[in-house]
């Protein structure tokens, strides 16, 4: 059974979280700290379908508790010490006698907790605390992630990638959409690639033409690479295995079953999302970051619009200066 691949991403990125608290000074570790309290509140909010909210943004520096919810009466500290000391200090802290109806819950966002939670802790106001289940760690927290249906663990990635962003392994299909994809993650996107051959005033006009307000912004960013990605194409049409035909034919697909389906704008990103979900789908694949796959597309899709293949051209529309 093969792993969900945004689990793959929220793997990677929690511990590169970790990485990171581990390495920073004291100064920045406070403002870490802080950034980590409201990481948790909306990220346990997601997971375990709690209404946590800060107490630090109410009142500074309350003893004992950085989380609360008082609807499903829980209180949480959030803490980079993960010592059985730590949570008896918590524990013993007087304000928690008025919270005697409250579970107590301690979140470790650096260390291993997996012996702290086969110890017995002192607990003079009696809050519920079962320490194998109120002790949370990355490990444990992978492991809750681990049994959800696809469609919650993927919300849960786009949270993670939202707040945390970065690289994360994930998937290509054994296909020509694939083999292209799989070639251009391998090229460095940056200004060393952008191509003079694309006639921006033209395509500025498409996008006017289109009234495409929202994906202008994509237009813009990924036109430049144009040249590029003829590049990669003309080399697989050399070899006869006449790839760009394949690909472009792929998009222009989705794009004729979706070009009714809404607003220019909520097309052009649904025929983004419906060539992720046929590289995804495939039985077949061979890992890759998932941002480059998002980049690989999102360039190709705007590629497409360039050269013509989806949505409508002005009168005389001419993408490509003379070279």
């Amino acid at each position: 059974m093969n792993r969900n691949p945004y689990f793959d991403y929220i793997d990677e990125k929690l511990h590169v979280l970790v990485r990171r608290i581990e390495t920073r000074g004291k100064l920045n570790l406070l403002d870490l700290h802080l950034h980590s309290e409201n990481f948790y509140l909306h990220f346990f909010n997601l997971l375990y379908g709690y209404r946590l909210e800060n107490l630090n943004s109410k009142l500074q520096n309350v003893e004992a508790i950085d989380l609360i919810d008082h609807t499903n009466k829980i209180i949480i500290q959030v803490s980079a010490t993960c010592t059985k000391q730590k949570i008896e200090s918590a524990l013993s802290k007087p304000i928690l006698n008025n919270y005697k109806n409250y579970s107590f819950k301690f979140i470790s966002i650096s260390k291993d907790a997996t012996e702290l939670r086969k110890k017995a802790f002192k607990n003079p106001y009696s809050l519920t605390f079962a320490p194998i289940a109120d002790i949370f760690d990355i490990a444990s927290l992978l492991n809750d992630i681990l049994i959800k249906k696809a469609e919650e663990i993927q919300v849960i990635y786009k949270f993670i990638k939202d707040e945390l962003g970065g690289e994360v392994d994930v998937v290509k299909l054994d296909s020509n959409l694939a083999s292209v994809i799989n070639t251009l993650s391998k090229e460095k996107w940056d200004e060393t690639n952008e191509s003079e051959s694309v006639n921006s005033f033209e395509i500025e006009r498409k996008i006017t033409h289109n009234d495409l307000k929202d994906s202008k912004e994509i237009i813009d960013e990924y036109c430049v690479f144009y040249k590029k990605v003829d590049e990669k194409y003309s080399e697989f049409d050399t070899l006869g295995v006449n790839k760009s035909a394949s690909v472009l034919r792929s998009i222009r697909k989705e794009y004729l079953n979706l070009k009714n389906s809404g607003t220019p704008d909520t097309v052009f990103q649904s025929v983004i999302e419906k060539i992720k979900e046929k590289v995804l789908e495939s039985p077949n694949f061979e890992r890759i970051p998932i941002d480059e796959l998002e980049l690989c597309i999102d360039i190709l899709v705007v590629d497409a619009f360039i050269r013509c293949k989806i949505f409508e051209n002005p009168q005389n529309y001419n993408y490509a200066t003379s070279r």
